[in-house]
């Protein structure tokens, strides 16, 4: 496949004012994505964005750019994430655009894009927008201009969507929920479909002012919905991340459940609801607690490389519908194309009140492996992994633990470190593993330089 200059794994990244996001770049992503996009038939592109104050400058020069290109623009202000992705789909546009950097701070920013099916944009694609992004710029006759409106309805529209994925005859009714929205995307959706679900809800991080996004709240940062729930003797706390597609969620107790945790329960649940097709996808860096959790159910489990998009492509190939990462980022094809927090916090909910449970009550059967991490840096242009000392010494580990553990070795995609991970059932097995290993790799990196 050609060597991508713009686009990452999850669309185009970066600081704010720093090239590629620039209101240069932005304007002629736009106009390059509506050339491509134009030749498909339907002319209309929907652009949502999270809470940063950049958002503004970005919007508006994406929508020049896709408007030069004959493109009808779509804006629908603040949304999550996955609302673009299903308005996309309901407003049968050509494709979707987020301007969101996740759960990054305010000073960054990103452009990502959806397909009409509300999926990420075919590789294909997105090499044609790159190729396009190095032609000239020209802009359509004035008749040819495309327009541009506001959808008042959006955040409407997304709270009955995100309401119907909650099971008829069931109720949040006797809940009080604590809501982290991390002043982001979320902050006018999520507290409002609990409410209206029937929960008390108690509202955390939910005035954004375009610089506090995922400054110390949300999904990244729980120590303060733990302490509120606790404070608040809440029955159950959520936090969202800024754009909205990864969930974590506390028990009554103040115990953090992560994405791990999160697709346990709600695998478990579809099980009990006869609802489970085939097994569940995780990654390389789900909990070994999960593997063995879930197959203690009877339900296979398989891992994928770290990131969203390849576990949708694992789930696709095994024709399964759950998946998810330790980060929060839960898939359910059967409900929606992507990751989304509110909907996957509302299954857990649902399996709450379907079987009178707890929280802590759900996550009962999986108990995590401790895990230990260390980043071990080498010189760009060499490659330890390729030593017989590594090798040999992780084999070694390997056959130590047997069936009892297991080893990841693998680079960074953005620096030169190498992660040496090793997760077992006994802590102090898994601090001296993993040390010996970082040593050996160390020792070989240094003579290497």
């Amino acid at each position: 496949m050609s060597k991508r200059k713009y686009f990452g794994t999850d669309g185009v990244r970066g600081l704010v004012g720093e090239f590629p996001i620039t209101p240069n770049f932005a304007m002629k992503l736009g106009w390059a994505a509506g050339k491509v996009l134009s030749k498909a038939g339907t002319k209309k592109v929907i652009i949502g964005k999270d809470t940063r104050i950049s958002g503004y400058l970005l919007e508006t020069a994406l929508e020049a750019g896709l408007v030069s290109a004959g493109i009808d623009v779509v804006l629908l202000g603040p949304m999550p994430t996955p609302a673009i992705a299903y308005l996309t789909q309901t407003f049968r546009a050509e494709a979707g655009i987020v301007i969101s950097a996740s759960h990054n701070p305010y000073h960054d920013n990103g452009i990502k894009f959806f397909s009409a099916e509300g999926l990420k944009l075919d590789d294909a694609i997105e090499l044609e927008i790159e190729a396009m992004l190095d032609q000239e710029m020209t802009c359509v006759a004035s008749e040819s201009l495309g327009k541009a409106t506001r959808l008042d309805t959006a955040a409407g529209r997304y709270i009955e969507f995100c309401k119907s994925q909650f099971p008829a005859g069931l109720s949040l009714s006797g809940l009080r929920i604590v809501v982290d929205c991390a002043h982001g995307a979320t902050y006018h959706i999520a507290p409002d479909v609990m409410r209206e679900l029937g929960a008390e809800v108690i509202t955390y991080a939910c005035e954004p002012n375009g610089l506090n996004i995922n400054q110390e709240c949300g999904a990244t940062h729980v120590d303060a919905l733990v302490k509120k729930v606790l404070e608040h003797k809440a029955d159950v706390g959520i936090a969202y991340d800024g754009d909205g597609d990864r969930v974590m969620m506390v028990d009554h107790k103040g115990r953090v459940f992560d994405g791990d945790d999160i697709v346990y329960i709600v695998a478990c649940q579809a099980q009990q609801a006869g609802t489970l097709k085939g097994g569940v996808v995780g990654t390389v860096m789900s909990n070994m607690g999960l593997e063995n959790a879930l197959k203690n159910k009877g339900i296979d489990f398989a891992r994928s490389k770290v990131g969203d998009r390849y576990v949708m492509e694992l789930l696709k190939e095994n024709g399964w519908h759950i998946g998810g990462e330790s980060s929060g980022h839960i898939l359910n094809t059967d409900l929606i194309s992507t990751g989304d927090g509110i909907i996957s916090s509302l299954q857990v909910l649902a399996a709450m009140n379907a079987q009178n449970k707890t929280l802590e009550d759900l996550g009962q059967g999986f108990t995590k492996y401790p895990m230990h991490m260390i980043n071990v840096r080498y010189a760009k242009g060499t490659d330890p992994l390729d030593s017989d000392d590594v090798n040999s010494v992780i084999a070694e580990v390997e056959q130590d633990l047997a069936d009892k553990g297991r080893v990841l070795i693998r680079k960074s995609g953005t620096e030169p470190v190498i992660r040496v991970m090793v997760e077992a059932e006994q802590e102090k097995q898994v601090l001296d593993f993993t040390q010996k290993i970082a040593d050996v790799v160390e020792t070989v990196s240094k003579q290497l330089a």
